[in-house]
């Protein structure tokens, strides 16, 4: 019914690119990656970092990526998205959130058509929302039922600026709406989260991590992938951990896009296609996200324990939330992120109006 795996922590430093960007002298494991007669800057939301610190080299090892040199710029998914929007220089985005290259689509940055441009919608690895927590779970976190115990304090990032904040939010959301059928019951929920027990907000999902390394926090709302992180990283007792999968969950999908105005498009396309191939894709198994081909799925299956009762999708929530939406949106009703982010996320969204006033009606 659920997974429970211990690990250690090591207090992590986040290096200034996590932050505000790297420059072309970034190197992954040791390695250059900057020089090349090709350049391609990747944009990212932070957290699949440790993932292109393994496939870049990866790729650069290849006939199609020998001459390509790389720069990497990583930060929240929404920040980070707004930045290329506003014609920061990028030629592959990665974000957490569809609608964060949405945003991209709308100002001409990326192509109307991405998601067929790349196999599985242009998503070349997930991952599933997880609750990390302290060694020997002192709490007894198991279900989302558990962190509205009194005392439980919670790091999750604030949906305003972080991808990973929504995936967080819609796990619970999804649990105790019925996939939004009852959609009050999600709210309150969310509501008492916020209010009672979420303590720290950063702004990503990889300073959310860094806070609960940091000794903040009962209980952190991630992404398993960083979950699997943490298990790997520690040599200090004190800072040991372990995650639980709950029974109910939610499917976390990042997609990736060229950029339009890349300087280099078949460069581009050619590291997309890149993040694939079995070996790409055993290379995101390897450093804790969930591979998306079924080969690999199948082969990786052992790194990836537990098992989930209920996995939630986008399409099934957004086809909830988006029944009798057709009148507003000319006559069809919305569908998948447009109509989870109209109706939790967006400016009068229900999860927006609840960061708003702090959980209080």
């Amino acid at each position: 019914m659920r997974a429970l795996v211990a690990g250690a922590v090591a207090v992590t430093t986040v290096l200034g690119m996590t932050a505000c960007g790297g420059g072309s002298t970034d190197e992954p494991g040791g390695e250059d990656i900057s020089s090349g007669s090709r350049q391609l800057k990747l944009v990212a939301y932070a957290v699949p970092k440790p993932g292109f610190d393994k496939i870049i080299p990866a790729f650069r090892a290849t006939p199609e990526g020998r001459h390509i040199g790389f720069s990497q710029s990583y930060g929240a998914s929404g920040d980070q998205s707004r930045k290329v929007a506003r014609r920061v220089p990028a030629d592959v985005v990665n974000f957490s959130v569809e609608p964060d290259i949405s945003r991209l689509v709308k100002e001409g940055v990326v192509d109307e058509d991405w998601k067929t441009q790349a196999p599985n919608n242009s998503t070349p690895f997930g991952s599933v929302v997880a609750l990390v927590v302290r060694k020997g779970n002192p709490k007894n976190i198991r279900d989302w039922d558990d962190l509205l115990k009194p005392g439980v304090q919670v790091i999750t990032p604030n949906p305003g600026s972080s991808g990973s904040a929504k995936w967080n939010l819609l796990a619970p959301y999804s649990a105790k709406s019925d996939g939004g059928r009852n959609p009050q019951a999600g709210l309150d929920y969310v509501s008492k989260l916020v209010r009672d027990h979420i303590t720290v907000q950063p702004k990503s999902g990889r300073e959310a991590t860094t806070a609960f390394e940091q000794g903040q926090g009962d209980v952190l709302i991630s992404y398993e992938n960083e979950a699997i992180m943490l298990t790997r990283e520690s040599t200090e007792q004190r800072q040991q951990v372990e995650y639980v999968i709950p029974p109910q969950t939610f499917k976390i999908e990042n997609p990736v896009a060229v950029v339009n105005t890349s300087t280099d498009k078949p460069a581009a396309k050619s590291f997309v296609s890149f993040l694939f191939t079995p070996e790409g894709q055993r290379l995101w198994a390897q450093t804790g996200f969930r591979p998306v081909i079924p080969e690999v799925i199948e082969e990786t299956a052992s790194l990836f324990p537990g098992r989930i009762e209920r996995l939630w999708t986008i399409a099934e929530l957004g086809k909830v939330l988006g029944q009798g939406t057709a009148n507003e949106n000319d006559g069809k009703d919305l569908t998948g992120w447009k109509a989870v982010d109209t109706a939790l996320f967006g400016s009068k969204g229900a999860i927006t109006q609840i960061y708003n006033t702090g959980g209080r009606k």
